[in-house]
C-alpha cells in the first residue's frame, strides 16, 4: 500500500527539483492501493461515526459523520483510469451511498438510493466501478438524509487529473463549510422550517479543509515565492454563498465546476469576484509575489464585510520563473450542443401549498424507510414536488430527453430565493442570465439561479437513465425541489 503526501498542498515535481518546502495543513489522502500487475486503483471509504473537537474548547467532542476518519478527505484519480472504490457502511443506524457529483458516469454507478442502486445497510459494502471521463475538482456525498449526513461531515473531494494539464508549483485544495455547531458540542438543528422556506438554515461555525474560520483568524497555507498556483475551491456547505475575490496577485478562473474555461481574470467580472452556490467549485490560477513572507488573502465578500478564507504565503527561496501566463486546461471533452433547432425545455422553480400525488410504487423495489421520506412540501419544480414518500416511490420524469440529442433548458426561478440546480450525469453550458448579461459562458453542472431570473442552459443528453434534478441548498431538495429527467 502506498499513501500520497499531503493532499491540500501538492507541490510539482518541477517544484521539488527548484528546493521549495511544502509547509500547509491539511489531513492524510485517501490511499490507492493497487493490485499487483494490475493498474486499476482500488480505495475503501467507510463511512463511520467519530467523536471529534471541530474548535479546541469545546466543552465536548461532536459527532461527526465521516469518510475513512477524515475531514474533507481528498481522493485523486486518473482521466480515463477505471477505478474501484468500496463504500464500507460502518454507520451504527443508516443505510447510505455515496454520489459522485459532477461525474459524467454509468447511471449504476451515480449513488442515489432506489433510483441508482439499492441503499448500502449497516455493515454492509458496494463497489463503485467508473473511469472518470473528465479531468477537474469534483466531491463526493451521500444523496439520503443529505441535510444530516452532509451537516455531520460525511462528504470528500475528488481529484480527477490529467497528465496533459500544464504544470504548476502548487496544487492547493479549499474546501469550504459551515457546521452548525451548538454551545456543547452537539450539531443541529439540520433542517428548520425557517430555513426550508428561506434562503437555508446557517451554520455558526464556517471552516476551511475542517479548520475554523473565525473573523481575520483562517487556515495559513505556505505556498513557493514567486510559484505558479492552481488553487481548487469547493463549497462544500448545504447553504452558504461565496463571492470569491483574491487580495494581493492577479487571479485567472481557469475552470467551472471542473471543466476547464478559456483563463478569465477575476478583475473582469463584476466586484471582482466569483460566486459559489453549494456544490459549485471554482479552479483559479494565480503567481505568488517573489518576496519570502508575503501574502496573498482569499476572502469571501459574500455579506456586510469581505471574510477571510485563507491566507497564502510565500515562503522559501523565489522561484526563477518566466513572465506570468494563466495555464489553459486540456478540455473540457464535452459534445458541444447544437442550438439550432434544439427543443425549449422550461424548467420553473417555485413554491408550492400543496403537495404532489403520490406516485405509484417502484415495482421490485421495498416502502421506503423514514430515512428518505420528506418531512414536509414546500418547494416545486414545474409544479411538482419531490413526493413525500421518498426515493422508493419516485414520480414520473420532469421530461423525457431523447439519447443524443441537444436541448435547450430554461431555468426559471420564480421565488425570491436563490437556487443552486444541479443535474446528475451530465455537464451543461450555461448560455445566458436575464439578470446578469455579463455573466460568461460556462460549463458547469450546478448553477445558481437567483430570484426572478431565467437562465438558460445546453446540454447533449448522451448518459442514458433517469437522472436527479434538484437545488443543492439541501433543505429545498428535502423539502419539494427534486425530480428526474429520463434519457433514452
Amino acid at each position: 500500500m502506498t499513501k500520497s503526501g499531503n493532499p491540500r498542498f501538492h507541490l510539482s515535481r518541477r517544484a521539488l527539483l527548484a528546493g521549495a518546502v511544502a509547509m500547509g495543513g491539511g489531513l492524510a489522502a485517501l490511499p490507492l492501493r493497487g493490485v499487483e500487475g494490475e493498474a486499476r486503483p482500488r480505495t475503501v471509504l467507510r463511512a463511520a461515526e467519530v467523536e471529534r473537537r471541530l474548535v479546541p474548547d469545546q466543552p465536548a467532542p461532536s459527532r461527526l459523520r465521516l469518510y475513512n476518519g477524515e475531514v474533507m478527505p481528498v481522493l485523486r484519480l486518473r482521466r480515463g483510469q477505471m477505478a474501484e472504490l468500496r463504500l464500507e457502511n460502518g454507520l451504527p443506524d443508516e443505510h447510505t451511498t455515496i454520489h459522485w457529483h459532477g461525474l459524467r458516469i454509468p447511471h449504476g454507478m451515480d449513488g442515489v438510493p432506489y433510483i441508482t442502486q439499492p441503499p448500502v445497510e449497516p455493515g454492509e459494502n458496494f463497489t463503485y466501478r467508473f473511469a472518470p471521463p473528465d479531468a477537474g475538482t469534483f466531491f463526493f456525498h451521500p444523496h439520503c438524509n443529505t441535510v444530516e449526513q452532509l451537516g455531520r461531515g460525511l462528504a470528500g473531494v475528488l481529484i480527477v487529473e490529467d497528465p496533459e494539464e500544464p504544470a504548476v508549483d502548487a496544487d492547493l485544495v479549499l474546501a469550504y463549510k459551515d457546521w452548525r455547531l451548538n454551545p456543547d458540542g452537539s450539531l443541529g438543528p439540520f433542517l428548520t422550517l425557517k430555513g426550508a422556506a428561506g434562503p437555508g438554515t446557517h451554520g455558526s461555525l464556517q471552516s476551511v479543509n475542517g479548520l475554523p474560520l473565525k473573523g481575520e483568524a483562517a487556515p495559513d497555507f505556505a505556498v513557493p515565492a514567486g510559484g505558479d498556483l492552481r488553487l481548487r475551491l469547493l463549497n462544500l456547505d448545504v447553504t452558504r454563498l461565496l463571492d470569491l475575490y483574491v487580495v494581493g496577485a492577479d487571479a485567472w478562473l481557469i475552470a467551472t465546476d471542473g471543466m476547464a474555461l478559456p483563463p478569465l481574470p477575476l478583475s473582469a467580472l463584476p466586484y471582482s469576484a466569483w460566486r459559489l452556490g453549494p456544490a459549485m467549485r471554482a479552479d483559479l490560477a494565480l503567481r505568488m509575489p517573489a518576496e519570502p513572507g508575503a501574502v496573498v488573502e482569499l476572502r469571501n465578500l459574500r455579506g456586510t464585510r469581505p471574510d477571510l478564507i485563507a491566507r497564502l504565503r510565500a515562503a522559501g527561496p523565489a522561484l526563477a520563473r518566466p513572465p506570468f501566463v494563466p495555464p489553459a486546461l486540456p478540455g473540457p471533452h464535452l459534445p458541444e450542443p447544437r442550438l439550432d433547432g434544439a427543443p425549449v425545455v422550461p424548467m420553473a422553480f417555485e413554491t408550492v401549498a400543496t403537495r404532489s400525488p403520490a406516485p405509484p410504487a417502484l415495482a421490485g423495489l421495498p416502502f421506503a424507510d423514514d430515512l428518505c421520506l420528506a418531512p414536509r412540501t414546500l418547494w416545486a419544480i414545474n409544479g411538482r414536488t419531490w413526493p413525500e414518500q421518498g426515493h422508493a416511490h419516485p414520480p414520473e420524469p420532469l421530461a423525457a430527453l431523447r439519447q443524443g440529442r441537444s436541448y435547450i433548458l430554461e431555468l426559471d426561478n420564480r421565488s425570491k430565493q436563490i437556487h443552486p440546480i444541479h443535474l446528475h450525469g451530465h455537464s451543461f453550458k450555461v448560455l445566458s442570465s436575464s439578470t446578469d448579461p455579463d455573466l460568461p459562458v460556462h460549463w458547469a453542472d450546478t448553477t445558481l439561479v437567483g430570484p426572478g431570473e431565467r437562465r438558460r442552459i445546453a446540454l447533449v443528453a448522451d448518459n442514458p437513465g433517469d437522472w436527479m434534478f434538484h437545488c443543492h441548498i439541501i433543505e429545498h431538495q428535502e423539502t419539494g425541489m427534486m425530480g428526474l429527467l429520463r434519457v433514452g
